[in-house]
């Protein structure tokens, strides 16, 4: 995952995420960059992803724990 995506909150990931989708509906962008835009949009679907699994682990330990 490039660094960039690798530091963001999972907040932060999403934000991006729907803006890059936004973008590619959207149309008017060249081949090259639609496939940019998609390829960043999968590791900010994928950083998304890691968060909520990191977060559903963190509650599955809580409830052993409790």
């Amino acid at each position: 995952m490039p660094p960039d995506i690798d530091a963001l909150s999972y907040e932060e990931a999403r934000e991006q995420l729907v803006a890059v989708v936004s973008k590619l509906e959207a149309g008017g962008t060249s081949l090259e960059d639609s496939l940019a835009l998609w390829e960043r949009g999968e590791a900010l679907a994928r950083r998304c992803e890691d968060w909520l699994e990191g977060a559903r682990k963190r509650l599955a330990a809580a409830r052993n724990d409790g």
